[in-house]
């Protein structure tokens, strides 16, 4: 072979050689740009979707102490009726019906022992409890000409500050509730004994309490 057939075959292999570089190139990068076309400019985030709870969702919460109960109030037990009244308190607020129990007992017998006194309140109450006069306190104490300290269908002021007071609206409510028997019992009536009312003859006569005769 002469050198120059010698050269013209290495020139024509070199060109070929060049050719498929520039061929592998091409292909290399077209395949990147596809690859480039399937990837978003941003990063795809995934969707959060809420998820509902059909069931109601209970929180556990610290237990704390619970509230101490309202104490009721305790039985009261007495052996004398003295040691009931020391120990039952004084309303402070009494209602309509209680004032007038408790008003009868401070007018009519606030002079009398605390049985005298009892005994007045059990006869107001036997009263309201009788078909024989009106059902309530308040109306059995201003029946007309029944009660000697009504007038005028009015009760007198009341020492409100008072012993006598405070032991009167704890002698009504000892009666009230039935704390006590009253040697009164079932009496509907009673009168002073330095008086004789015509009516007394006719009833029968429960007790005789210091200055207070009782009667059925």
């Amino acid at each position: 072979m002469s050198r120059k057939t010698h050269k013209a075959s290495v020139v024509a292999i070199a060109a070929m050689l060049g050719l498929i570089v520039a061929s592998a190139e091409t292909s290399g990068a077209n395949a990147q740009q596809g690859d480039m076309a399937t990837i978003p400019d941003q990063p795809m985030v995934e969707e959060t979707v809420p998820v509902f709870v059909s069931e109601e969702v209970v929180q556990t919460v610290p237990e704390t102490p619970a509230e101490p109960e309202a104490k009721a109030d305790q039985p009261v037990s007495a052996n004398s009726l003295r040691s009931l009244i020391a120990q039952v308190d004084a309303p402070q607020d009494l209602s309509r019906q209680m004032e007038c129990l408790a008003g009868t007992v401070y007018f009519e017998s606030r002079g009398e022992p605390i049985h005298g006194q009892l005994a007045v309140a059990q006869v107001v109450i036997n009263r309201a409890e009788s078909n024989a006069f009106p059902s309530d306190y308040c109306g059995v104490v201003y029946q007309r000409s029944q009660f000697s300290f009504v007038k005028n269908g009015t009760m007198p002021r009341i020492k409100r500050g008072s012993a006598a007071w405070v032991r009167a609206k704890k002698i009504a409510k000892i009666a009230h509730e039935g704390l006590w028997e009253s040697e009164a019992q079932d009496s509907l009536y009673f009168h002073a004994n330095y008086v004789k009312p015509r009516w007394s003859y006719r009833k029968q006569r429960r007790a005789s309490i210091n200055t207070h005769i009782f009667y059925r």
